[in-house]
């Protein structure tokens, strides 16, 4: 992907944005890395508890744990806003097997950020589902 924010000399918040949720999407986690800040600050609630990260490389990890060894990766939704000078994103994926162990049927995950930019992702705070066996498809809940 080429880097716009370097050809124009300006750094467009959205594009950032757009640029890291490309790269999440299509689990291209140098695009993602790349919508990072050298110092960004990465906060998570996860259902074990809240966890921190620092730096593109230990961000984008997370990313890679979570996603890059399900062999079938869909996208089910995205949405992308801004709140009050932050842009809020999120994603529901659909993906098996899931990682950690935890099953080989599908199983769906959505997750919330909300993103802090300057010359790329500043801070990045996100709550996840996580990854929750899908029910059969018309089942009554």
């Amino acid at each position: 992907m080429t880097d716009t924010r370097a050809l124009s000399g300006e750094v467009d918040a959205r594009s950032i944005v757009r640029e890291f949720l490309e790269g999440l999407t299509t689990r291209d986690y140098a695009t993602l890395t790349g919508a990072l800040d050298a110092s960004v600050r990465f906060r998570a609630l996860l259902p074990r508890g809240p966890s921190e990260w620092h730096g593109p490389s230990d961000a984008a990890q997370v990313f890679r744990d979570w996603y890059e060894h399900a062999e079938n990766f869909e996208v089910v939704e995205t949405t992308v806003r801004e709140v009050g000078g932050r842009h809020q994103m999120t994603w529901r994926f659909r993906l098996r097997p899931a990682p950690f162990d935890i099953g080989d049927g599908w199983h769906v995950i959505e997750q919330h950020a909300f993103a802090d930019v300057t010359d790329g992702i500043d801070s990045l705070d996100l709550v996840c589902s996580g990854f929750r066996a899908e029910q059969a498809r018309g089942a009554v809940r």
